[in-house]
């Protein structure tokens, strides 16, 4: 990449474009969502003025739990492609094959390759573009804090014009690159606070808690179907497996609940231990909705969870079972703890009954188990298994299980 020109060698109005371009990448940085709005933009613009971009990327690391990496791909006249590099060997094998990696395991921040002329070829990416009629491909990279883990960011750029980028187009563009920059860095910033507070509380609470419910004590009642699993004869599991195994048994099974619950308009709000709570709010006039889809959940995940036990089984591995309760009723759904650790979860009588219901799976050997309001409200046929004392509730707890379950 070429150097900078002296402002004072530019004319007026070609500084007057350079400064509405930077002005509308700050404009950008504070608005923008995504950083395949500020690809799409800026190439749109440079266009305007005569820059011949054929194609544009701008590739950032991820600090998603799924993905390594993210990337929005412009192409001259066509929408924004936006990819998710995932992680995995593949993954990292691929990107040990591009010029960014080329660059990074260099030192360098900046590189240009003149595909006219057959330079980067080795790289499967600019071969593509060169049969596609690409002539010039430049890449600048910058770094971010390095307190982050969003290390930094490469951009780049692909003429299909005879001889390329100009170098006086290419000293605009390096004059653009700290706004850009800068703008970048800011939304990605905060996708990523988004994203990872989704992840880790769910996207209902996450949605509440970037609305401004972070106050202790804030929150309130609502009515839900609540799902609790549990994990079937876990601390015997625990000395039978060393304990990097113990978290992959817990993945394995927990992903399957989560895909389950999501599936049918629920959301976790805790991991604990070997147990998931989930729940399902009620409609006020519609309360059967939420417990129709409870019940759809507990019956898919306990149907996954056998045909996961069968394919663990046939390499030698532990057969794990996995108990669930429904029960329906009154929670208090917001932030509890400290001034300054809280969480976001539920609590109430009907969180503590049914962790009390859970203790019966076992006494029954019976995987799902419904309380009284819960099967009076889903309506579906059921067995009456009796009235039961849970500890620290005061009134005995009618016990139901679905009807025609193996007893």
């Amino acid at each position: 990449m070429v150097g900078k020109i002296p402002s004072g060698c530019r004319p007026h109005s070609e500084i007057k474009k350079i400064n509405d371009h930077i002005q509308w990448l700050i404009e950008q940085g504070i608005t923008c969502e995504h950083i395949g709005d500020l690809a799409a933009g800026l190439c749109d613009r440079l266009i305007a003025t005569g820059v011949p971009i054929w194609r544009a990327s701008i590739r950032m690391p991820s600090l998603h739990p799924m993905y390594r990496g993210v990337a929005a791909n412009f192409e001259r006249g066509g929408a924004i492609v936006l990819e998710n590099a995932e992680h995995g060997s593949e993954t990292e094998r691929s990107f040990e094959m591009t010029p960014i990696f080329h660059l990074l395991s260099r030192g360098e921040k900046t590189g240009r390759w003149n595909l006219a002329k057959g330079e980067g070829l080795q790289y499967a990416e600019l071969h593509e573009f060169a049969l596609a009629g690409g002539t010039d491909h430049v890449i600048s990279i910058f770094e971010f804090p390095k307190e982050v883990a969003l290390r930094g960011l490469g951009f780049s750029l692909t003429s299909d014009a005879p001889g390329g980028f100009s170098d006086d187009q290419l000293a605009i563009i390096q004059e653009l690159l700290p706004a850009l920059g800068l703008a970048a860095y800011r939304v990605a910033v905060s996708k990523t606070a988004t994203e990872i507070l989704a992840v880790y509380t769910g996207a209902r609470t996450s949605a509440r808690i970037l609305a401004g419910e972070t106050r202790r004590g804030m929150g309130g009642s609502i009515d839900a179907a609540i799902l609790l699993a549990d994990l079937r004869n876990f601390t015997a599991l625990t000395e039978a497996h060393q304990p990097g195994e113990i978290v992959g048994f817990l993945n394995e099974h927990f992903e399957l609940i989560d895909r389950h619950v999501e599936e049918n308009s629920g959301e976790i709000l805790k991991f604990m231990g070997d147990s998931v709570l989930a729940i399902f709010p009620t409609d006020a006039e519609n309360p059967q909705k939420a417990c129709k889809a409870a019940l759809a959940s507990a019956q898919n995940l306990l149907k996954a969870n056998e045909e996961l036990n069968r394919e663990r089984t046939l390499n030698g591995g532990p057969d794990i079972g996995i108990d669930v309760v429904l029960h329906l009723g009154e929670v208090f759904y917001g932030n509890v703890g400290a001034q300054g650790r809280l969480d976001f979860t539920v609590i109430g009588r009907a969180v503590n009954e049914a962790s009390r219901l859970e203790k019966l799976c076992g006494t029954f050997e019976q995987p799902l188990l419904l309380s009284e309001s819960f099967a009076a409200t889903c309506a579906v046929p059921c067995d009456y298994l009796g009235a039961f004392e849970l500890r620290g509730v005061s009134k005995r707890a009618d016990v139901f299980r679905l009807a025609g379950a193996a007893p």
